[in-house]
């Protein structure tokens, strides 16, 4: 069996607008921070960003009583990725920026604070079902092609050299044996812009030997001989046609990326992360349900664990919750839920106290990756607790 998982560098046109919305919330949170926010009395956000062309579009809606200047954050967002020169394919100092958000429906406001709405507590920001998931198969409990694809990525954006413009995409592929255990990476696919303006006319045949070293050297431990490697397999790929110059992109849209790489058995909710701040539970509940599966594999109460919780508009509480181990729980998948279910505070303001989501630093940084980090949802402070509720 194969498995396959892409990956996008945080230059790729859909992250830069990850990265752009992220970036606007941190500065928001960071500013209202100055001016007494607390859980009550928080922002709330939920922003969408186009990027096409050299123009970017910021919409959504905002309740917040602080000022950001929000062409600044574009713009220096972008700028910070890399993208100085219209020969990457995009210009910070000269994209066009249009600001085109609206303050939050009075009646969503209503329903996700504490001291207005009819519960009198901080409600879920929107419907919604979303999903956890966590494994044995690596130290991070994380599917094997999702971390490479990751680790691929994180290296060609760190390795500092300009020959690599800041867009770029990847894919491993990895072959598991008949007990589903991963036995060898049988393909890396990588595909990133060249900026032509730092290769030499002798160094032009010898862009493919660098990335392959990049590659190979990164994820030297589940390479052997057969691996194959695939370098832009078009040809060339010229900066200059890069991001916005031949693509466009969108907040959200590459969430199976973030959300664990396409592995059997995994699901995804529909709601983008990043982008809201965390009343909505799209961006919470994506960290709690993470949160609950890893501890529980973290426990061995299972190799392999789901965990889907869904949420009503304006309620606190989730109004389900199943923890689906696909038959490598050690105790029954409804015992598993019934201790989840008492052991986890997945409410809005539990999530948000428990994981620093009002910290601008978290925002800044999970728009690049969503677990492999020192995040506090990684964390694995439940096992003994997890143990001693399922009798183990």
């Amino acid at each position: 069996m194969y498995i396959a998982s892409e990956s996008v560098k945080v230059g790729h046109p859909d992250m830069v607008c990850d990265a752009i919305a992220a970036n606007i919330i941190a500065d928001i949170l960071s500013e209202e921070k100055k001016i007494g926010m607390t859980v009550d009395n928080m922002p709330h956000c939920g922003l969408e960003v186009f990027l096409g062309k050299g123009l970017c579009v910021v919409g959504g809606e905002v309740s917040t009583r602080a000022y950001v200047d929000i062409e600044k954050v574009v713009r220096n967002t972008v700028l910070s990725l890399g993208y100085k020169d219209s020969a990457v394919g995009l210009n910070g100092n000269s994209m066009g920026v249009l600001n085109a958000m609206i303050p939050q429906s009075p009646d969503i406001n209503l329903g996700t604070r504490a001291d207005r709405g009819k519960r009198k507590e901080i409600g879920a920001g929107d419907q919604g079902i979303i999903f956890g998931f966590a494994c044995n198969e690596t130290p991070e409990l994380l599917p094997l092609p999702y971390v490479l694809g990751n680790r691929l990525m994180r290296a060609f954006e760190y390795c500092g050299n300009p020959v690599f413009a800041p867009d770029g995409k990847g894919q491993v592929t990895v072959q598991y044996d008949e007990n589903m255990r991963p036995a060898r990476l049988a393909t890396i696919l990588m595909s990133n812009a060249i900026d032509y303006r730092h290769v030499p006319d002798t160094f032009r045949n010898s862009i493919e030997h660098v990335a392959r070293s990049i590659a190979m050297e990164t994820l030297a431990d589940y390479v052997d001989a057969g691996t194959e490697f695939l370098f832009n397999p078009t040809g060339e790929w010229q900066a200059v046609n890069s991001c916005s110059a031949a693509d466009s992109g969108v907040t959200g849209r590459k969430l199976v990326v973030q959300l664990y790489g396409s592995y059997p058995g995994v699901q995804i909710g529909g709601g983008s992360i990043v982008n809201k701040t965390p009343e909505k539970v799209d961006c919470s509940a994506a960290f709690g349900a993470r949160y609950v599966a890893k501890n529980i594999v973290a426990a061995s109460l299972a190799a392999r664990c789901s965990v889907q919780i869904a949420y009503a508009i304006g309620i606190a509480r989730p109004i389900s919750l199943y923890v689906n181990t696909f038959g490598s729980g050690e105790i029954e998948d409804e015992k598993l839920t019934k201790i989840v279910s008492e052991s986890f505070d997945l409410t809005p303001r539990g999530m948000i106290e428990a994981f620093d989501l009002l910290e601008s630093r978290t925002y800044k940084k999970i728009a690049r990756t969503l677990f492999l980090d020192d995040f506090p949802w990684e964390k694995t402070d439940r096992v003994e607790a997890l143990r001693q509720a399922a009798g183990r």
